[in-house]
C-alpha cells in the first residue's frame, strides 16, 4: 500500500509540475492573441478591451490558479479559434478517435510481438531466428509517418482497400471508423512490434539457462510449457516496463500519423491549435497527453507488482 501511495503522490506532483510549465510557457512566448484575433490594424483600445475580456491583463499567477481550479472540474476554457466553443467539448469529440487508435495499436503490438518473440527465442540460431531478426531490424528503421505514407499509397491508392481522407467519426459510423483506423494502427504498431520482439527475445534467452528452467525440464515438462508457464513470467518483468515506454511513443506517434491519414483525433486538433495559436486547446491537449502517459506508467507499476512479488516485498 505504501508503494502505491508513493506512486500516486509522484503522479500528482508530475501533473502539477507539467501544468505549471505548460501554462507558463504559453503565457510568455512571443505573440499577442488579441492582435492575432483583431488584426494588425486594431487600435490599442480595442486590443486592451479584448485582453481584459480574455483575462490576459491579470497577473500570471492569478490566471494560473483560476485555470487550474477550472481544469480540475473539467473546464479548460473556450477555444480562441472556435469562438464560444468549450475546449472540453472539442476534446470529448476527438478523444474517442485517439483512444481507439491507441488501443488498436497496442492490441496489435501485444498479439504479434509476444508469440513472435517467443518463437525467435525458441528457434535461436536457426533460419527462423535470422529471418525474424532481419525483419525487426528493417521495420525498426522505418519511421511511423513514412510507413503511413507507404500504406496509404499501397493499400489506399493502389489496392483501394480504403479511401484516404474519407474518415468517419465513431459517432457517425463506428464500424467504418474502426475499419479505417486499422491502417494507421498498423503504421504505428509495426516499428513497436519489432522493438518488443527484439527486447522479449533477449529477455527470454537470458532466462532459459537458469536453474529453475533446468528443474522444470528435468521434471519432463514440454519445452513449450517451460517457455509459457515458467520463462515467460520472468522474462516479461523488464518487458512490462519497456511496454510503458512503447505506449508513450504510441501516443506521440498518433499525433503525426493522424495527419498522414487525415484522422480527426486529438493529434490533429493539437497541430491545428498550434498553427492558430489556440493556446487553451494546446494546454488541454498537452495535459491530456501527459496525464495519459503518467497514468499508464502508474498502471504498469501496479502490473509490475503483480508479476514480480519481490516488488511487493520491498
Amino acid at each position: 500500500m505504501k508503494y502505491l501511495l508513493k506512486k500516486a503522490f509522484t503522479l500528482i506532483i508530475t501533473l502539477l509540475l507539467v501544468s505549471v510549465v505548460t501554462f507558463g510557457a504559453f503565457s510568455i512566448i512571443p505573440g499577442n492573441i488579441a492582435i492575432t484575433r483583431l488584426g494588425q490594424n486594431a487600435t490599442p483600445e480595442r486590443i486592451a478591451a479584448l485582453e481584459a475580456e480574455m483575462g490576459l491583463d491579470r497577473p500570471l499567477a492569478e490566471r494560473y490558479v483560476d485555470w487550474l481550479s477550472n481544469a480540475l472540474h473539467g473546464d479548460f476554457g473556450e477555444s480562441y479559434q472556435y469562438s464560444g466553443v468549450a475546449v472540453s467539448d472539442l476534446l470529448l469529440e476527438r478523444l474517442p478517435v485517439t483512444l481507439i487508435l491507441t488501443a488498436m495499436s497496442l492490441f496489435l503490438i501485444l498479439i504479434i510481438s509476444i508469440p513472435l518473440g517467443l518463437l525467435a527465442a525458441r528457434k535461436e540460431g536457426t533460419v527462423i531466428d535470422t529471418a525474424v531478426n532481419l525483419l525487426t531490424q528493417v521495420t525498426m528503421a522505418i519511421p511511423a509517418f513514412f510507413l503511413g505514407m507507404i500504406i496509404t499509397f499501397v493499400f489506399g491508392l493502389a489496392l483501394k482497400w480504403f479511401q484516404p481522407g474519407k474518415f468517419a467519426m465513431p459517432q457517425e459510423d463506428l464500424f467504418g471508423c474502426i475499419t479505417y483506423l486499422i491502417f494507421p494502427a498498423v503504421a504505428i504498431a509495426l516499428p513497436k512490434i519489432a522493438m518488443v520482439v527484439k527486447f522479449l527475445r533477449n529477455s527470454v534467452l537470458s532466462e532459459v539457462n537458469k536453474d529453475y528452467v533446468w528443474t522444470a525440464r528435468s521434471k519432463g515438462s514440454a519445452e513449450s510449457r517451460v517457455l509459457t508457464a515458467h520463462v515467460l513470467q520472468n522474462a516479461l518483468i523488464p518487458v512490462i516496463t519497456f511496454i510503458a515506454i512503447v505506449v508513450a511513443e504510441i501516443i506521440a506517434n498518433s499525433i503525426v500519423v493522424e495527419q498522414v491519414f487525415s484522422v480527426t483525433g486529438v493529434g490533429r486538433l493539437l497541430v491545428t491549435a498550434i498553427t492558430n495559436r489556440d493556446y487553451p486547446v494546446v494546454q488541454a491537449v498537452v495535459m491530456y497527453i501527459t496525464a495519459a502517459v503518467v497514468v499508464i506508467n502508474f498502471i504498469i507499476d501496479i502490473l509490475y507488482q503483480v508479476v514480480d512479488p519481490r516488488v511487493r516485498t520491498e
